[in-house]
């Protein structure tokens, strides 16, 4: 029997989910024996070269993690949709826009005006955005990819079969999905995999005593009581939006959750299900006194759509014209 063949890219992303597909620990020798990675460029230098030449259709499984933030993202994503059986999307990132995705809080001149000219550590005094085309001494030449004006999901762009969510996704997760590949027992394509069906919230471990709550704390301003939760303590949690399968970790530590799972199941928009959430829980029925508790929430749309922008129903700030969809993922 012939090994299977992965792939595994990054697009915009940490390299945090490279580095969970190594947490499946001994397992990884029980996957090499049934698998061959014929591509992954953070472990082997590969070229896409190397890709271009192989027959279409002959990956049998790609994890693409990583949004799509740049020309080369996409152009790769597209190359490796037609070489992949499967393709999954692997991350936060990938499945939802994650991280980068907050980049649509923005125009693309305003971030590279930001990155290159304006923060505190910068000196650039003649103001130079790299960008285009460089040319260099003896003929030689750079060319950058161009920044597209809007970040994406993985499924903005090309047809996507399994959605494998998580920031990173979980090893535990990450194994059973690995071994439904090699065995040929997957669900439905478009299907969300290696997570669960419910909230995070049936997950935890806490006590809930249906508390109000009369402000919204930052983590750095108490210590919350490791037995009671935390949204009932004040401090803004993702739980209740969030789809199960990260095992609560995140809560096992005291951390609220910040939702790198995206929608539990039902919820269409993670963001205005927990503006829903933060309505029930304020001690108050009169309206400017909840108005007033909701505006001292620091950065509401970094808590709501942290990991989630681009899939939104927001997609982005407005910011110009786009074209760019605002569909979730399957589940």
């Amino acid at each position: 029997m012939s090994k299977l063949k992965v792939g595994i890219y990054w697009g915009a992303s940490c390299g945090g989910c490279e580095i969970s597909v190594l947490e499946i620990h001994e397992n990884l020798l029980d996957l090499l024996e049934v698998a061959e990675i014929v591509f992954c460029p953070c472990l082997i230098d590969f070229k896409y070269k190397d890709v271009e030449a192989m027959p279409d259709g002959s990956i049998d499984l790609c994890l693409f993690n990583g949004a799509l933030r740049n020309e080369e993202n996409e152009e790769i994503a597209r190359l490796l949709r037609q070489k992949s059986k499967i393709l999954a999307a692997y991350g936060a990132c990938a499945t939802m826009g994650g991280i980068p995705g907050m980049g649509n809080m923005y125009g693309r001149e305003e971030i590279l005006d930001r990155v290159y000219r304006t923060t505190e550590s910068t000196v650039n005094p003649e103001g130079t955005i790299p960008e285009g085309t460089t040319s260099f001494g003896h003929g030689g030449e750079s060319a950058l990819p161009e920044m597209l004006p809007s970040v994406k999901a993985l499924h903005h762009a090309v047809p996507v079969d399994y959605y494998i969510p998580g920031c990173p996704p979980v090893a535990d997760q990450v194994w059973a999905v690995l071994q439904a590949v090699a065995s040929g027992a997957l669900p439905p394509a478009g299907s969300v995999v290696g997570a669960g069906d419910k909230a995070v919230c049936d997950e935890c471990a806490f006590e809930r005593r249906d508390e109000k709550v009369g402000e919204f704390k930052r983590p750095h301003e108490f210590i919350p009581d490791g037995e009671r939760c935390l949204l009932e303590q004040g401090l803004l949690c993702m739980g209740p939006a969030t789809r199960s399968g990260c095992g609560a970790q995140c809560l096992s530590a005291n951390m609220a959750c910040r939702g790198c799972y995206g929608p539990a199941e039902g919820v269409a928009d993670q963001g205005a299900k927990m503006i829903g959430v933060i309505g029930s829980l304020i001690d108050s029925e009169e309206e400017a006194v909840i108005a007033g508790v909701a505006d001292r929430i620091a950065d509401p749309a970094g808590f709501a759509y942290r990991f989630g922008m681009p899939t939104s129903a927001l997609g982005r700030k407005k910011c110009g014209s786009s074209n760019l969809e605002t569909k979730t993922p399957k589940g």
